[in-house]
């Protein structure tokens, strides 16, 4: 990989990770989710997507670690777009951009 690419590709980060669109999103909206160890090594792996607080953890370990696949298998549309203005304070002002730009996110004032 040449010297541009790599440079290219951490300042992309998550940009690069997204879906195209939204409706890539194809995770569960109900239920209990979990992690493969790549993405969560320190133990905690389950989620319970029904549960607010939970998603929100569940979520931001996707956004800020995981694959392309892996936030089509785990993260849900309508719950991202319904949890995005809690959500998108959670995340660096680089990546609440990338989703809001990617996937359409926008936050309601």
């Amino acid at each position: 990989m040449a010297l541009a690419d790599v440079i290219l590709s951490r300042r992309d980060g998550l940009s690069a990770r997204l879906p195209d669109r939204l409706a890539d999103l194809r995770g569960p909206r109900n239920g209990v989710v979990v992690l493969p160890v790549h993405l969560t090594w320190h133990g905690l792996r389950e989620f319970d997507v029904s549960s607010g607080d939970s998603r929100l953890i569940l979520y931001s370990i996707l956004l800020g670690q995981g694959r392309r696949a892996d936030l089509a298998r785990f993260v849900n549309a309508g719950r991202l777009a319904e949890d995005w203005p809690e959500l998108s304070v959670l995340l660096g002002q680089r990546a609440r951009r990338a989703c809001e730009r990617r996937l359409g996110l926008l936050c309601q004032a």
